[in-house]
């Protein structure tokens, strides 16, 4: 069964650089990833959605490929290409693999301008190794379906950094008062 995971940070950059992170522990067999997606919110209120894979320009490659294939049969290739192109884009858009785009831009729609989500969905993971690999990556879990031990866990992984700054870090003075 996947499990879902929505993590909020301030900035793109912060949920990329949690992704490459997930990407890295995939390529290590800690976690196996299904899906994972950045979504921003732009200064001018829309949700963008940064996907691994674009499958409208993936549709419309295949399509062009096919349509070639079946164009050269009925002698016009450039047709084909042109029809396969259209139809392979029409439904690489339409499809939604993974989480759910209307899901991802409802929940990113309560984001600040410039703010960003990261949206896993992983099949399975190995919790121990991968959560002292996420330890101080930042960033606050907005949903999960994790069972509420595991969330504190996560949670408690991807703040373990920021009590360890010394900007953060509490003085003597500080604890006196």
């Amino acid at each position: 069964m996947a499990t879902l995971v929505v993590i909020g940070y301030d900035t793109e950059t912060e949920a990329e650089e949690t992704k490459v992170k997930l990407a890295q522990l995939q390529k290590e067999y800690l976690i196996e990833l299904e899906d994972a997606v950045i979504a921003v919110k732009k200064p001018n209120g829309k949700v963008k959605l940064i996907q691994p894979i674009n499958l409208t320009a993936t549709g419309a490659a295949s399509g062009s490929f096919w349509g070639l294939l079946v164009g050269m049969i009925f002698m016009m290739p450039i047709v084909g290409v042109a029809i396969g192109a259209a139809t392979g884009a029409i439904g690489g858009a339409l499809s939604d693999l993974g989480i759910n785009d209307d899901f991802m831009k409802k929940i990113a729609e309560s984001l600040k301008p410039g703010g960003s989500q990261l949206f896993i969905l992983f099949k399975s993971w190995t919790e121990d190794k991968a959560l002292l690999e996420l330890q101080g990556m930042g960033g606050t879990i907005i949903q999960t379906s994790l069972s509420h031990e595991d969330t504190e866990k996560l949670q408690a992984a991807l703040d373990a950094a920021k009590a360890d700054t010394p900007e953060q870090a509490e003085t003597p003075s500080q604890a006196a008062t």
